[in-house]
C-alpha cells in the first residue's frame, strides 16, 4: 500500500507556473502507476496526467498537453506535476493517486482504477 500526500499548490496569476509534489509512504512505491487528477467546484473529478512505474511512459489529458509535465523519482517515493502557462480554468483541487493494482500492465486514466488518494492541494489561477 501507498499513502500519497500532496504539496505545492497556491495562488498564481494566469501564465504562471507551479510544481506540485506528492510523496507516497510505503516501500512499494515503484510498483504503482501514479496519477494526478483535479476537481473544480461543482464539477466531477477529472484525469490530468499519469506516469508508468518506471517513469518511461506518460499520458496527459488533452486540456493540459504541452503545459503540464508529470515525472517521478522512485528513490524518493515522489511524483511531480510541473504546471506551466496556467489558465483560470486550471483552478481546482489537485489530487495525487496510486493505482489500486500493483504492476498493472498499462497506464490507466480511469478514476476508479486508482485506489490510494491524497488529501489534495488547491491551485487557484487568477486572471
Amino acid at each position: 500500500q501507498v499513502q500519497p500526500v500532496e504539496s505545492g499548490g497556491g495562488l498564481v496569476q494566469a501564465g504562471g507556473s507551479l510544481r506540485l509534489s506528492c510523496v507516497a509512504s510505503g516501500r512499494t512505491f515503484s510498483r504503482y502507476t501514479m496519477g494526478w487528477f483535479r476537481q473544480a467546484p461543482g464539477k466531477e473529478r477529472e484525469f490530468v496526467a499519469a506516469i508508468s512505474r518506471s517513469g518511461s511512459s506518460t499520458t496527459y489529458a488533452d486540456s493540459v498537453k504541452g503545459r503540464f509535465t508529470i515525472s517521478r523519482d522512485n528513490a524518493k517515493n515522489t511524483v511531480y506535476l510541473q504546471v506551466n502557462s496556467l489558465k483560470p480554468e486550471d483552478t481546482a483541487v489537485y489530487y495525487c493517486a496510486a493505482d489500486s493494482v500493483e504492476y498493472r500492465f498499462r497506464i490507466t486514466t480511469e478514476t476508479d482504477d486508482y485506489g490510494y488518494w491524497g488529501q489534495g492541494t488547491q491551485v487557484t489561477v487568477s486572471s
